[in-house]
């Protein structure tokens, strides 16, 4: 089970984080299944705040990326009613609230990337996007989407 591995890896999932305005947290079209973009919210506080590069360090980033992408998994949970109903971690969008002097994006994206192979294995390896920004909402350091495709026949 999936989230057996995500225990195995001293994590859990956490609550399907509160919608910080007019949205939801995921839509699922077909055997889709498109995440609002999440922030490194833990237990309703905001983790890993300001900009990478200055107040917030390459590897705090990496961090931040995890618990977003955790963010992202317990919303598709919230869809599809198990993380075993995954068919394929598809894409990956990574925002990355930037110094301008900080060129390191793909690196603090592997954060999450690399924590989706350890729970997935093959079934995590997905495309991706990296993206530099001079802003994310609540000044969070990272802001990740994800597209999962999950198995046919899933509510």
């Amino acid at each position: 089970m999936i989230e057996d591995q995500i225990r195995a890896l001293s994590l859990t999932l956490p609550a399907v984080p509160v919608p910080l305005a007019a949205y939801i947290p995921a839509v699922k079209s077909g055997n889709f299944v498109f995440t609002s973009g999440q922030l490194p919210m833990l237990d309703g506080v905001l983790k890993y705040k300001g900009k990478v590069g200055a107040e917030v360090s390459e590897q705090g980033a990496r961090l931040a990326a995890e618990i977003a992408v955790l963010n992202c998994l317990s919303v598709v949970k919230s869809i599809i009613g198990s993380l075993d109903f995954v068919e394929r971690v598809i894409k990956l969008t990574v925002f990355v609230n930037s110094d301008p002097a900080f060129l390191n994006q793909p690196e603090v994206a592997n954060g999450a990337s690399e924590l989706l192979l350890k729970i997935f294995g093959e079934k995590g390896k997905h495309a991706r996007a990296a993206v530099g920004v001079n802003v994310l909402p609540r000044d969070a350091s990272v802001e990740i989407e994800m597209i999962v495709e999950a198995k046919t026949n899933v509510s």
